[in-house]
């Protein structure tokens, strides 16, 4: 199904997120812009410290301080039941306050996160059963007994083993991959609309990081919910996501679907990306391909295009100094980038 086929389930716009520190601010999501529609999966890709993490957590309105939106929109489209009707309204996830009710009703229910490593977002003091329960009935008016029931059920849905003991062990007792199933069906338990799963594989060995992108894959079918997946690996955005924006410092500098991404990458950014995967068929005393430098100083962005330092197409006299348009080159094609420019 095209994303023109989809209807619209959140829309962010020139959102900025800065975190006021005494040694300065750190403008860490500079002006993002992008849409995910129902049923879609969005890759989010970029290395260590371009924004996607601080991007998730503004959706959620859970920007840890000093951290705070400082300007844009990020437009949540909610579908609700009223009787035997539907009823759409949008929502200005923005304009809530961050410890009010109204998003603590959508946080969770409606967009739920499941996050990089659950050692640190699991209760150490809590058993697995008790965490999902709270998030069931928090949202849900069931008993304790029904929500257990409901623990118990989203446990064997995630592939858990004996998951009628598994709901009274605690983290510790389980291993990497357990953990992190327990985080996605803490995540899936209300049966959001959208799950942001920023780096969900990351500290899991190959053979369960694939076991659990299956299982993403596979609830995702079953559920109909859109996936925001954040990822610095490329070759699980080929897996896994329909459609790409690629972040550098906190802005999305190109947009597509991923074969385009792959095949027809436009951001000298992207390119260099995609050169600096390993390839089968290398020979062996071949260097890796590298992107000189690194990516700047928080505190000090470059002027104009904050990659043109890295860039080997920078145009002298214009990339330094003029900030970039975000352009379309094609239909469904975003690049953030003088090259482009008509």
């Amino acid at each position: 199904m095209s994303n023109q086929d989809r209807p619209l389930l959140l829309e962010v716009h020139n959102l900025r997120t800065y975190f006021f520190l005494d040694e300065g601010t750190v403008r860490a999501v500079d002006g993002a812009d992008f849409v995910v529609y129902r049923g879609q999966t969005l890759g989010v890709v970029g290395e260590s410290g371009c924004g996607k993490s601080v991007t998730a957590r503004s959706i959620l309105r859970i920007v840890p301080p000093p951290g705070r939106i400082v300007e844009g929109k990020i437009l949540y489209h909610r579908v609700s039941k009223n009787g035997g009707s539907q009823v759409a309204e949008t929502i200005d996830l923005t304009a809530l306050d961050p410890r009010g009710r109204e998003i603590r009703r959508i946080r969770g229910a409606e967009i739920s996160m499941v996050f990089q490593e659950p050692m640190t977002s699991l209760s150490p003091v809590h058993t697995i059963g008790n965490q999902i329960m709270e998030a069931i009935m928090l949202h849900q008016n069931v008993t304790k007994e029904e929500a257990r029931e409901k623990a118990i059920e989203m446990l064997d849905r995630v592939g858990m083993p004996q998951p009628q003991r598994t709901v009274d062990r605690y983290p510790h007792q389980l291993s990497g991959g357990m953990r992190q199933r327990a985080m996605i069906a803490m995540a899936l338990s209300c049966h959001p609309a959208l799950l942001i799963a920023d780096e969900p594989t990351t500290a899991l060995d190959v053979t369960t990081e694939a076991q659990i992108l299956k299982l993403m894959r596979e609830l995702q079918r079953d559920l109909g919910m859109a996936i925001m997946f954040i990822t610095h690996n490329l070759g699980v955005i080929a897996q896994m996501t329909e459609d790409v924006i690629v972040m550098y410092l906190g802005k999305v500098v190109e947009a597509t679907d991923v074969d385009t991404l792959f095949y027809n990458p436009k951001h000298p950014y992207t390119q260099a990306l995609l050169r600096s995967i390993p390839r089968v068929g290398r020979k062996s005393r071949e260097r890796l391909h590298v992107i000189p430098g690194w990516v700047p100083d928080p505190y000090s962005v470059p002027e104009g295009c904050p990659f043109h330092p890295r860039c080997d197409q920078v145009i002298r006299g214009v990339c330094e100094e003029v900030e970039p348009p975000y352009v379309e080159v094609e239909p469904g094609h975003q690049v953030r980038c003088h090259l482009y420019a008509r």
